[in-house]
């Protein structure tokens, strides 16, 4: 937090879940202001109107448009890059908007910040970058890919670019959890598309600390990934019920479009590389220069001795363990006082 003290921090994205967070965290410390960067205007107002604080700046803009991120962030110390198409079917049936925002759309905010002087540079990532089976992870995979190679050409002093990663955010807007909570609130059927599938569960306060870890931390190119426990879909359906003693029945589907069994938090690749910071695992850049001995000559024999990092492999919680987590969240208290 004394990193931020009299700065000026922007957030791409920030009206959302993750750019509502930062800021409620923010504002009362010593940051100078918080440029929230978004196009939604009715978001913004809204946001305006529930902080009623100076600090906070408004700009109306959008990552796929270079011009409105160079003006918005001159006069920036800091970004946290979190606009984003998230919704994993919406990527499936519009995969160039898909590539547009989190591809194209990560570049301009990559180069305006060069251009702009600013010190560092966070963008968001996800699970699903790793072993990418849908487009929305894809897309994610190259801004990682983008992010890396971009601060391969920056010098000491420069822009520090760099990336977390993380599984799904709990209570966010769009996931599994509010889902959850209407239908039992409606008395409606729980619909879950396979009992044994399994995700990381993580807060959205757990999002925001590992950005800060990696604001403090990171060095060119780095991926920071923050460890954390998983549960069965199937449990955490299970957990909900037994919060709300609802009695509502459960219908499985089967697994969607571009779904997984279980995400990645980090590959084997990047196991055999990683480095353990306890509560997190830093990916340092992959420093090889476009040396083609070093990719077909060269191996790397710690690779096939690794495992991948997965929501199969890391602790996984029970019913009674999930229910103690969801009381964690401001969401889940306010829907049970509702």
């Amino acid at each position: 937090m004394e990193l931020l003290k009299d700065k000026v921090l922007m957030i791409t994205g920030g009206t959302g879940s993750f750019g509502s967070t930062v800021v409620r965290r923010f504002l009362n410390s010593g940051v100078r202001e918080i440029r929230i960067f978004s196009r939604d205007e009715k978001k913004q107002e809204d946001m305006r109107i529930a902080l009623k604080d100076s600090k906070a700046k408004f700009y109306i803009g959008d990552v796929r448009n270079y011009d409105s991120v160079h003006q918005a962030m001159h006069g920036v110390d800091y970004v946290f890059h979190a606009a984003a198409l998230k919704q994993v079917p919406s990527c499936e049936f519009y995969p160039m908007e898909a590539v547009r925002t989190n591809v194209l759309g990560a570049e301009n905010v990559l180069n305006a910040a060069v251009a702009n002087g600013v010190k560092r540079v966070v963008v968001l990532s996800t699970d699903k970058a790793v072993y990418p089976i849908n487009a929305m992870g894809i897309s994610k995979a190259m801004m990682e890919k983008l992010m890396i190679a971009k601060a391969r050409l920056r010098s000491e002093g420069e822009t520090v670019l760099c990336a977390t990663r993380y599984g799904n955010v709990m209570a966010s807007r769009g996931s599994v959890i509010p889902l959850f909570v209407d239908l039992i609130k409606a008395g409606k059927t729980l619909t879950v598309t396979d009992p044994e599938m399994t995700r990381f569960l993580m807060s959205l306060e757990d999002s925001v600390d590992l950005v800060l870890h990696a604001f403090e931390h990171a060095k060119q190119g780095d991926i920071f990934v923050q460890k954390a426990p998983a549960s069965t879909v199937g449990d955490l359906a299970q957990a909900m019920k037994e919060l709300f003693s609802a009695n509502n029945a459960i219908q499985i589907i089967g697994t969607r479009h571009g779904e997984k069994l279980y995400e990645s938090l980090l590959s084997r690749e990047e196991m055999a590389r990683a480095e353990d910071m306890n509560r997190y695992y830093r990916i340092p850049s992959d420093d090889r220069d476009l040396n083609y001995a070093k990719y077909f000559v060269e191996g790397e024999a710690s690779i096939s001795k690794s495992e991948d990092y997965t929501s199969h492999n890391t602790e996984q919680l029970n019913v009674e363990q999930i229910k103690a987590l969801l009381l964690t969240l401001d969401f889940i208290q306010d829907a049970l006082n509702a």
